[in-house]
């Protein structure tokens, strides 16, 4: 069904039965109780520390002994921030967030697979861009620079990328 076929059914319908495919759609679908629950009482600090506690516990686990060190877990919370309309500055933090605890794990044990320096520089990548489209570097520039000083500090083997992305806020 196209977008203006939808349109046509809905203006078919009065406000009682749209009222009770909303009411059903609310029922049916946890994504639309999500959405819904968040549009009438946007918790953001509450989404926010549970989103960084997750992410956190990839990397420094409150149970069990070895990090998992997965970034999909970081992607699947910036996503669903984004496709629930979060603060953009509450998006960003949590993907600042994301690399700053990875390099903190990255100061402790070394990581010698080259994957996980390429999906960090992926983050890294989405960060600035996204904070250059949100019109925020200036409030996150600090963080920025950390985040590629660190990753020179540690020796990343791919610290000179880091360097290129940093550039495009300058």
């Amino acid at each position: 069904m196209s977008k203006r076929d939808l349109k046509k059914y809905l203006k078919e319908l009065d406000k009682e039965q749209l009222e009770e495919q909303l009411l059903e759609l609310y029922e049916k679908f946890s994504d639309v109780k999500t959405y819904y629950d968040f549009v009438f009482n946007p918790k953001e600090d509450k989404l926010l520390q549970e989103a960084r506690l997750k992410i956190s516990n990839e990397y420094f686990p409150l149970k069990g002994k070895r990090a998992k060190l997965r970034r999909s877990v970081a992607q699947k919370y910036i996503k669903h921030f984004l496709s629930l309309g979060v603060d953009s500055f509450v998006v960003a933090d949590l993907m600042f967030h994301n690399l700053e605890v990875a390099q903190k794990y990255t100061a402790r044990r070394e990581i010698r697979y080259a994957s996980f320096y390429k999906s960090m520089l992926n983050s890294f990548e989405q960060v600035v861009k996204y904070a250059i489209e949100n019109g925020m570097v200036s409030e996150f520039k600090d963080r920025i620079l950390e985040i590629k000083n660190t990753a020179f500090r540690q020796n990343w083997e791919n610290k000179e990328e880091f360097e290129r992305f940093f550039d495009l806020v300058e």
